[in-house]
This record gives C-alpha cells, structure tokens and sequence, in this order.
C-alpha cells in the first residue's frame, strides 16, 4: 500500500521514518490561516482534513494519504509561526511561566478522497520563566521561524521546558501513536505493507 505525507515537516517526516513506515511525501499547499473565531483544535482538525483531502484528489485510486497539523494555543489565543524577530519575542514572553496546549489534527485518507481516520491529539507543554537572556538567545539561533508557537522542543528550547503531559511526539508535530493506530488496519488488511 502506497503512503503519502502531505506536510514539508521535517520534524514530521523524521518520526514517521523513525516508526518504521516508508511514505512519500508530497506538500499539500493549503492555506494555513485559521478563520475568525476558530478554536485552535477545529483549525487543527480542518487544516489536517484538508491536506490530506487536497493530496488524495491528485493520487491514483487507493492511496493512503496522511494529512497533519500542529497548533499552539495559550489562554485560547493561537499562536502561529512567526514572521519575524519581534513576533517570535512577543510569542515567547506569552509562553513564558504558563502552561499551553498543543493541538495535532491528523486526519488518513484513501485516493481520490474518501477520510478512513481522524484524530486530535492535545499535549499541555509547562515552561519555565524565561529571562530576556534566554529569549534573545533563542531567537538568535533562528530556530523560532518555522515553528508553530515560536519554539521546537527538540531543538534549543527543550531547556525551557519544565513539564509535557501526554505525547511528547505530538508537541514535536506528530502524535506517533495515533497515527499507528491509524495505520495498522491497513498493515494487517492483506492489502500490502506499508512500513
């Protein structure tokens, strides 16, 4: 069975290669701005929905397509990946000494575009204090830019980190064993391997 990613994540390619699984993939191109009011799990929910769904319509009949997204949100406000120096700032000082929630919507779709599985995943992520020190820092190894929140766990900013419950993996950008679940019905369906 053919697997398809329709994420350019590299955090989220890289777990799923160290689950085992072979995959394709393929960028979906869906805009990824949530809609006034929206909740940050309903936009990570229909963000995954559509990247999979987008990717599937293009596919031969019978491909598995594996949509993802990942959301910060603190005190209900959406933190996105920010644009520049000042945002990713602004993004830090309001994570810093609270709690926050990331949301991963992870939706499995089989070509042309029919949805077999869907998820959502919360992880509540605690962070220390951070000084002006630390945050200056941080964004001085540009690591906040391409990261939802402002921040990579895996990367420099596991030190800020005081508590995770739930999937680590999920805060990284891809709940590693829900997709499992997913997918395991189609390993064990006679329909071919696919990790």
């Amino acid at each position: 069975m053919r697997l398809i990613l329709a994420s350019a994540s590299p955090r989220r390619r890289a777990l799923l290669e160290a689950a085992g699984y072979e995959f394709e993939v393929i960028e979906s191109g869906v805009d990824e701005a949530a809609r006034p009011g929206e909740p940050a799990e309903a936009l990570a929910a229909r963000l995954a929905r559509e990247k999979a769904l987008r990717v599937a319509g293009l596919e031969r009949l019978g491909t598995l397509v594996l949509g993802a997204d990942t959301v910060v949100a603190v005190e209900g406000e959406i933190l996105g990946k920010p644009a520049d120096a000042q945002e990713a700032r602004q993004m830090l000082r309001r994570l810093s000494g609270r709690t926050h929630q990331v949301f991963t919507g992870v939706c499995l779709a089989r070509a042309p575009g029919r949805v077999v599985a869907e998820a959502l995943e919360m992880t509540p992520v605690g962070f220390r204090e951070l000084s002006d020190n630390d945050i200056e820092n941080y964004i001085a190894s540009d690591e906040p830019f391409d990261k939802a929140g402002g921040y990579g766990i895996q990367g420099l900013a596991s030190s800020f980190v005081s508590r995770v419950e739930g999937s680590y993996s999920n805060v990284v950008g891809l709940p590693v064993e829900r997709v499992v679940e997913m997918l395991r019905p189609f390993q064990e369906s006679g329909h071919g391997a696919i990790g």
